[in-house]
């Protein structure tokens, strides 16, 4: 493979220096300071001063999970959010401002967005959209135009975390509140430069910090075709009321996804989702709602929806919970009534009920974990070796 020009060299780097510029972290706090933090009365748009304003939930800040429920009560949202090309980090920035308000105009103390929701910083590449003008992202790794998707998202990768990551931390210390970001194509390793690009989640805390982050472990076909890494790990994150986990849509399909997270003390598990498909209850019954039952955790489920590069995303944000713990005895705290349209949807989580449930049950106490240790170990390994073989 030849070198490329100096021509192409200059123009990669004058491409750098406008992403570098547009994607300024300086822009999105900016626009943020101009906006409202807490919803006033109609008509009014006082910014956040201390006081708590009459029909609003208290501020959480540091002792989250505390607004006037107890320290075991948290409200929760589920975001549905439709995928749109986004013009500028001032457009991203006002989408999830938007969104997040919509979430703590209803007392969510928790706000969990859905899977790809830093995507729509495509547009931060000048003509990104012309270029890719009648693109099938589900076609392969062919955006359009001789663009490869790996090789735009990992150009993008840094400019695009610095809009996201700033998006999500300003809103969150600002409402004092937790943000599951869903999750955004970014670096594997920015100090690496090996270009591997990731399906990754960020947890903020309600000072604006990162609390964790967490990579797609198990790719969707379409994912592997564009060339992304999957992630080797499940992590959970420590909250002033529990632990959260936040493995990514296809990670829910697997039933150890979420035993791994509830051994390690999960108690709500926040599935971000994009399906590039029809909607169709029974393949998204496949995620959630079983994982639930068997693991005895709360989940929330949150879609990405619309027409996006030739795909059509759908699915119904939800908050689940195990049977017994929900009025209709189905599993279901709350769920979108529609698989297209944007909304928000908030219910209320007990984390005391949570746990004495799961000591009623006694599924925990009766778990024979050295029957697991005997068969696991020589089954993976069985599978690697048939893998490796061909």
């Amino acid at each position: 493979m030849s070198s490329p020009s100096l021509k192409e060299r200059l123009t990669l780097a004058l491409l750098r220096g406008l992403l570098h510029w547009k994607s300024s972290p300086a822009r999105v706090r900016r626009y943020l300071s101009r906006q409202s933090y807490l919803p006033g009365p109609k008509g009014q748009e006082p910014k956040w001063d201390g006081v708590r304003e009459p029909g609003l939930p208290e501020r959480p800040g540091a002792g989250a999970g505390q607004a006037g429920r107890g320290a075991n009560r948290i409200r929760v949202a589920a975001v549905q959010m439709r995928l749109e090309l986004a013009k500028s980090a001032e457009d991203y920035a006002a989408k999830i401002y938007a969104l997040t308000r919509q979430a703590v105009e209803q007392g969510a103390q928790l706000v969990a967005f859905p899977e790809d929701s830093g995507t729509g910083l495509l547009e931060l590449i000048p003509g990104i959209e012309e270029m890719a003008a009648g693109a099938n992202l589900g076609s392969g790794g062919d955006i359009g135009g001789g663009l490869q998707v790996k090789d735009v998202f990992a150009l993008l990768a840094p400019f695009v975390e610095r809009v996201y990551t700033t998006t999500f931390s300003e809103l969150a210390r600002r409402w004092g509140i937790y943000i599951a970001t869903g999750s955004a194509i970014l670096l594997r390793d920015q100090k690496a430069q090996d270009g591997q690009i990731v399906n990754r989640a960020y947890f903020f805390g309600p000072k604006g910090e990162v609390l964790g982050t967490q990579d797609k472990c198990h790719l969707f076909p379409m994912e592997c075709g564009w060339g992304l890494t999957p992630g080797n790990d499940i992590k959970v994150f420590p909250t002033s009321w529990g632990k959260v986990a936040i493995p990514i849509c296809m990670d829910a399909t697997y039933f150890e996804t979420f035993r791994i997270a509830s051994l390690l003390g999960a108690d709500i598990v926040i599935i971000p989702s994009a399906n590039p498909e029809a909607y169709n209850f029974w393949r998204e019954l496949r995620g959630i709602w079983p994982r639930v039952q068997e693991s005895e955790v709360y989940g929330i489920n949150s879609f990405m929806v619309g027409e996006f590069l030739g795909l059509t995303l759908t699915g119904r944000s939800g908050i689940f919970a195990p049977m017994e713990l929900t009025p209709g005895g189905d599993g279901v705290l709350a769920r979108a009534q529609s698989p297209t349209e944007e909304t928000v949807v908030v219910a209320d989580l007990d984390l005391t009920a949570l746990r004495r449930h799961r000591v009623k049950s006694g599924l925990r106490t009766g778990f024979n974990q050295a029957l697991y240790e005997r068969y696991f170990p020589d089954l993976y390994r069985s599978y690697l070796e048939r893998r490796s073989t061909g």
